[in-house]
């Protein structure tokens, strides 16, 4: 990877954006903007829930946040998968175009949090190539129980905040994502095939503490649950006291 230049951090406020930032940091790369692009209803690219909580996170950070507003990125009016993860990166290459030409230095690279989805992943590294410019992606066919005790080990407070998955019920909605739930999580997996991390969109997430953070974030919410999924519905999110 290149020494020079600035880093963008593909960013929702979920645990695996948050821990490949994280690790970004740890290995000392130039971070100087997170980038979060905020889809519709549903995304095959993109975490969808509670997307504008990653400004506070943002805040939290200390590191500058560029949000990202297509006007249409619903999923529902393509029919062909394929063509619509190539649809919903383009918005996310027109603003890193944009700001490669703003950085000191230029673009050095982009930070993302994929583990195993090929379908994110070859997009985000076709669009690198694109652009000429590396990308860091230090979760990327990492062992998904090591990478969850891992986070818990670093002192990542998570929160889950959508479960859409045989097994996961409305208990779920806002439960802390600790050593219990993993144990759970890794039972449900051998039953119904649930992916340990989510990443199959079994569960979505919210970082609320952690080491890269100076303030941690508190929620209120309400849970709305569909039957067989839900999600969290904010209702009220702050800044708490600055961690010692």
């Amino acid at each position: 990877m290149t020494d020079s230049g600035s880093w963008v951090s593909l960013f929702s406020g979920g645990k695996d954006s948050s821990w490949a930032l994280y690790r970004a940091l740890e290995e000392g790369l130039n971070v100087s903007h997170l980038l979060t692009v905020h889809p519709g209803e549903d995304s095959y690219m993109y975490h969808v829930p509670e997307t504008r909580l990653a400004g506070l996170a943002a805040e939290s950070i200390g590191i500058p946040l560029v949000d990202v507003e297509p006007d249409d990125l619903d999923a529902g009016d393509v029919d062909d998968v394929g063509a619509q993860g190539d649809r919903e990166i383009e918005p996310l290459e027109a603003a890193l175009v944009e700001l490669q030409s703003d950085l000191d230095g230029g673009l050095a690279g982009v930070i993302a949090g994929a583990v195993e989805s090929e379908f994110q992943t070859s997009r985000i590294q076709e669009m690198c190539d694109r652009l000429e410019i590396d990308l860091f992606a230090p979760l990327w066919q990492r062992d998904p129980l090591e990478l969850g005790r891992e986070m818990l080990a670093a002192g990542f407070e998570i929160r889950i905040i959508q479960v859409a998955a045989r097994g996961l019920d409305e208990s779920w909605l806002g439960r802390t994502l600790d050593a219990d739930a993993l144990t759970e999580l890794v039972e449900l997996n051998d039953e119904y095939g649930v992916h340990v991390l989510g990443e199959g969109g079994e569960f979505e997430t919210f970082v609320t503490d952690g080491p890269h953070m100076d303030r941690p974030i508190e929620l209120e919410y309400e849970t709305v649950w569909e039957g067989t999924r839900g999600h969290i519905r904010v209702t009220d999110a702050r800044l708490g006291e600055a961690t010692e």
